[in-house]
């Protein structure tokens, strides 16, 4: 389904802080018990009678918060999913010099790559969300991403001809698979593949599908705030509640909540990296079609969906659609997608089904449909 999103990591969107405290699991009147650390770090505690564990981590180059619900719960599934989200921050990774996607875009325009199957899954995902959005999700985003360094140094607008050549390299049909001999290959030196629109998805949905397999059915994955999964209900079988970060106000200060079970939420806006010159704000969501941050009037959109990967491409997809095309867009999807936009003048436009969830907090903000 759909785009390239946070253009490198750090994308700590506007929505989502997760109200994960004692409230995450029962009420007021639970009894939990003080927070005990084991040997590898993680924090052990009883929440309303029901054992959890929990271990944050500092990888993507942003915090990663893990919390799990149930007896079977033990150290050695946080020092799993450690080791999970290290290898996949290596290897998908644009920067790191041992990791396979940089070996990809090394050899840019001279020869294929061998690349192990987790590598060449993403790619292929990436891929496809490319031809289901007809470009506007592009894994080969990375020279503009690199050329306007947003949130890294970037501080003015680069030069046209720069950026026309930038552009000029970016176009994920002249990406080469070979699924038979597990190669990935750029047709042309100097293009540059880019995870940063999946790569936290994608994370999520593996160690989700990791505690699955352990028989871990309740937890909470929190990939910087900008990929969140929910993953079953909470202990006592009601939904999580989830906070929902007012973008224009510092982390942590909420417009509204929503309860969700078993979904994903994932975001975009234009508010966490960017720079302002002559008045205008450029921001780290890059549109490949002009090879520019986008300007479309909307602050941020928020996606609900089954998984994670889907989210996080459609998440920065779908708001480079802009309001009225993304909207029809998520309409039109045969898997069931929800998602609310919020507008510069501050006024949310939500599919049905959300719309009806939302719990607006803040009286800044109105639903305009």
């Amino acid at each position: 389904m759909l785009k390239n999103k946070k253009s490198t990591l750090l994308l700590v969107v506007f929505v989502i802080i997760i109200a994960l405290s004692v409230t995450a699991c029962g009420s007021s009147k639970d009894k939990n018990s003080s927070p005990e650390e084991t040997a590898g770090g993680a924090k052990v505690s009883t929440d309303g009678g029901t054992k959890s564990l929990e271990q944050t981590f500092y990888i993507y180059d942003t915090v990663v918060n893990i919390k799990v619900f149930g007896d079977k719960a033990g150290q050695k599934n946080m020092d799993d999913i450690q080791q999970m989200l290290e290898r996949m921050d290596k290897e998908f990774s644009r920067t790191k010099e041992d990791g396979e996607l940089y070996a990809v875009n090394k050899a840019a325009g001279k020869e294929a790559v061998a690349v192990s199957d987790e590598t060449l899954d993403i790619v292929k995902q990436s891929l496809k969300y490319a031809e289901e959005m007809d470009g506007l999700f592009d894994p080969t985003i990375g020279p503009l991403v690199d050329l306007w360094n947003i949130g890294s140094g970037g501080e003015s607008v680069p030069p046209q001809a720069e950026i026309d050549k930038a552009k000029a390299l970016t176009n994920y049909k002249d990406v080469i698979v070979d699924e038979a001999a597990k190669t990935v290959k750029l047709a042309k030196e100097g293009m540059v593949l880019d995870m940063g629109g999946i790569g936290k998805g994608y994370a999520a949905d593996r160690i989700a599908d990791y505690l699955k397999e352990q028989g871990l059915d309740s937890a909470m994955i929190n990939l910087g705030g900008s990929s969140i999964i929910a993953l079953g209900n909470k202990p006592n079988g009601s939904p999580w509640n989830i906070g929902l970060q007012d973008p224009d106000q510092s982390r942590g200060s909420q417009l509204g909540t929503i309860k969700i079970s078993d979904e994903v939420i994932d975001a975009s806006g234009v508010y966490e990296r960017f720079f302002m010159q002559d008045g205008v704000r450029y921001h780290h969501i890059l549109d490949p079609r002009t090879g520019f941050p986008s300007q479309n009037g909307l602050k941020s959109i928020t996606i609900m969906s089954p998984n994670a990967t889907d989210a996080d491409a459609l998440s920065t997809g779908v708001f480079l659609m802009g309001l009225e095309d993304g909207m029809k867009y998520l309409e039109s999807l045969p898997e069931k997608v929800d998602a609310f936009f919020i507008t510069d003048d501050n006024k949310i436009y939500a599919t049905s089904d959300l719309k009806k969830r939302l719990q607006l907090t803040d009286p800044t903000y109105t639903f305009a449909n």
